[in-house]
């Protein structure tokens, strides 16, 4: 598994203006990590801590509650769009024809590299399912007026984050090569992302199971005009 790289916040030009937090939310497409896995990570993130504070290597640590692989990084888009957003993950489940999706969580690593982390992660080993699934939703999403992802998909649990660069070989080093149990979902999960002091939050919007039949109806839809796209720090895509 080829190691990924912290892609780049999406910005936009200096004029833009960002819409006030009742016009918009911060959305992305993903799916969560089973709870028994949640838990597996949590406790070797424990172990990590402790190496942390040792060595005084400053890392924040998401709650177990927020583990998730990303799909789709949509940015600040409208509410209004939700539907269309919402039909047209359906479209890109329907496309690849899976009847359930599973990953195994494995190997520690940091973006953009060891040496100079700024996200601590766990890999994820899936036979190519979720780049099938995260291409079928590029393809659905983009006529709807998201601009297109050029970098690679290189799928990932976020673990941590550290404000600045800095060398985390040593703390992650007894852990590096760690595998975690595996992950079975049964749908794809259009969140929000909520900004809070202590930290973002994930809230879910919308449901799509991963098997099922879509409507004839549901087949078109209008395009939508995302919103500028969120330029705060803290965006957790998989793309390179």
């Amino acid at each position: 598994m080829s190691e990924p790289i912290d892609p780049p916040e999406p910005r936009e030009p200096r004029d833009a203006t960002i819409p006030s937090p009742t016009d918009g939310a911060r959305l992305f497409v993903g799916v969560p990590v089973a709870a028994a896995v949640a838990g597996e990570l949590a406790a070797t993130c424990e172990s990590l801590a402790r190496r942390a504070t040792a060595q005084q290597v400053a890392l924040r640590w998401l709650p177990p509650t927020t583990y998730h692989v990303t799909l789709r990084y949509l940015g600040w888009t409208r509410r209004e769009a939700v539907p269309a957003i919402d039909l047209a993950i359906r479209r890109a489940v329907a496309s690849v024809k899976m009847t359930s999706l599973r990953f195994r969580a494995e190997r520690l690593g940091a973006f953009a590299s060891i040496a100079k982390a700024t996200v601590v992660w766990a890999g994820v080993e899936d036979g190519g399912a979720l780049a099938t699934l995260a291409r079928a939703l590029e393809h659905e999403l983009v006529p709807l007026g998201f601009a297109p992802e050029r970098r690679a998909f290189h799928p990932h649990v976020t673990l941590a984050r550290l404000r600045e660069p800095t060398n985390v070989d040593h703390v992650l080093l007894p852990f590096a090569e760690q595998v975690f149990s595996e992950t079975r979902c049964d749908s794809v999960v259009l969140f929000e992302s909520v900004t809070k002091p202590e930290g973002s939050i994930y809230r879910p919007v919308r449901h799509v199971p991963i098997s099922g039949p879509i409507s004839a109806l549901q087949r078109q839809s209008e395009p939508v005009q995302p919103a500028p796209l969120d330029a705060s720090p803290g965006s957790d895509d998989g793309w390179k």
